[in-house]
């Protein structure tokens, strides 16, 4: 039963307020057996909620989706498998995987691009982590233009692409080693800063640490940081800062 319809028979008088409480607890979230899917986050966050696949069994991630697309039409999952994706399209049509950003989905009814999001990465090993916020911030509805290898030690790469940034409504800024990269859009760009540190780089880089500590440490004004690796989570928020400006 949807909202709509148990407001409808409420209205009517045909049940009660206590049943609409029942109700609606019973619908904040579905029990699959193997997951609790929060049934209430297309209300509260204007997306479903969106799957991390990461060790996740392909039986059961194969419930996991039917599920989802049968009550919101689409489904978008991370950090997932050749393996998985295979499992998951011989259940279900229209899915698909990019191997790079590691993204499994079905499309459903696509949304109309709006604004504008740019994704700069420092360098092409950043690519996979640039491309899971670039296809995360464009299955949410933002138009988003790609800007890879403008890493600060050719920084003549950042600048030719610098009139990108100009119009945009929200920039991710990708990059391992020493993490500069954010830094220096920072003092040439007037929108938000989404910085992604990645695991990329020698020894003494930890494995994302030092670029991370670079990021929250940045002197440039106007730069949020998110984990390492985090590429879905700078999509998301990109895409919520650049849907808000463009509704003004």
């Amino acid at each position: 039963m949807t909202m709509d319809e148990l407001l409808e028979l409420f209205r009517q008088g045909a049940i009660d307020a206590d049943e609409v409480k029942r109700e609606l607890l019973r619908q904040t979230y579905i029990d699959t057996g193997c997951a609790k899917l929060d049934s209430h986050r297309a209300m509260r966050k204007n997306h479903p909620e969106v799957v991390f696949c990461q060790e996740k069994r392909c039986d059961q991630l194969l419930i996991i989706y039917r599920e989802l697309l049968r009550r919101h039409g689409r489904v978008l999952g991370t950090r997932a498998t050749q393996d998985q994706f295979e499992a998951v399209s011989a259940g279900l049509d229209g899915v698909e995987y990019d191997d790079m950003s590691r993204l499994l989905w079905v499309r459903g009814e696509e949304p109309e691009p709006r604004g504008k999001v740019v994704v700069v990465s420092a360098g092409t090993t950043d690519m996979p982590v640039a491309e899971e916020a670039a296809r995360v911030a464009e299955y949410m509805g933002s138009f988003v233009e790609r800007h890879y290898d403008c890493g600060v030690a050719g920084i003549h790469r950042l600048f030719s692409v610098a009139d990108s940034f100009f119009d945009a409504k929200a920039i991710i800024a990708v990059a391992g080693m020493e993490g500069a990269l954010p830094s220096v859009v920072g003092g040439i760009a007037a929108a938000p800063i989404i910085a992604v540190p990645t695991s990329v780089g020698y020894g003494s880089a930890f494995e994302g640490l030092s670029a991370l500590l670079t990021m929250l440490n940045s002197c440039a004004p106007g730069i949020s940081v998110v984990n390492i690796d985090n590429g879905f989570g700078a999509g998301y928020l990109a895409h919520m800062i650049n849907v808000q400006s463009v509704s003004y």
